[in-house]
């Protein structure tokens, strides 16, 4: 029996086991790890490569939109680089939230991603972007280059949740927004993971 290349006996770890994107750092893979209905904060199992559960939400808060990683992306030194009042990377993948029409009710599967901007965070001073895309050939986001072309609301959404997210009642807030990241800024951050990443897992310079 002959099998297709590539082919993968056992199932891939999403986030080394899959590739950036189609045509990256513009269009890359979102491998989603939340929808917008979920209440607890999934994540990846960094050696296991499935989901787990990391923690119910301390708050109603709830993600606007749909949102994982970019496969083969870390955030090291070149990303805590863009981000003056960093003191590093948060040595995770880069964060991406993806916009579309349509609603999705399960996570844990990829997507083509056209990146369109994003937001510069800081979690206890580590540099934790969010790469901020859309669907690609979404029937009414798919056309949007730029942050700036989506809503005002939906970026204030995304603003406040992840301000939130994290938030424990009577404990100080460790998230902080410096600013909103139009597309070439974005695509810049984009780039600086995947070459931390290969530094990192691949022996790059």
């Amino acid at each position: 029996m002959t099998f297709p290349k590539p082919f993968y006996r056992w199932r891939p770890h999403p986030w080394h086991g899959l590739e950036i994107g189609p045509n990256p750092p513009h269009l890359v893979y979102a491998y989603i790890e939340l929808t917008p209905n979920d209440s607890v904060k999934y994540e990846i199992d960094k050696v296991t490569g499935y989901l787990h559960i990391d923690r119910p939400q301390h708050t109603s808060s709830q993600p606007p939109a749909l949102y994982g990683f970019i496969p083969r992306t870390y955030c090291g030194k070149r990303v805590g680089a863009l981000s003056p009042n960093a003191v590093r990377g948060d040595g995770d993948p880069l964060d991406i939230c993806v916009v579309t029409e349509r609603p999705v009710f399960r996570s844990e599967f990829f997507l083509n991603a056209r990146v369109v901007g994003g937001l510069q965070v800081l979690d206890n001073d580590e540099a934790d972007d969010k790469i901020i895309a859309v669907l690609e050939k979404d029937n009414y986001w798919g056309n949007v280059e730029d942050i700036s072309e989506l809503p005002v609301k939906l970026i204030e959404r995304l603003r406040h949740y992840f301000l939130t997210y994290k938030l424990v009642p009577g404990e100080e807030a460790q998230m902080k927004i410096e600013k909103d990241l139009h597309v070439d800024e974005a695509i810049l951050v984009v780039e600086a993971a995947i070459a931390d990443y290969e530094e990192e897992f691949l022996g790059g310079n």
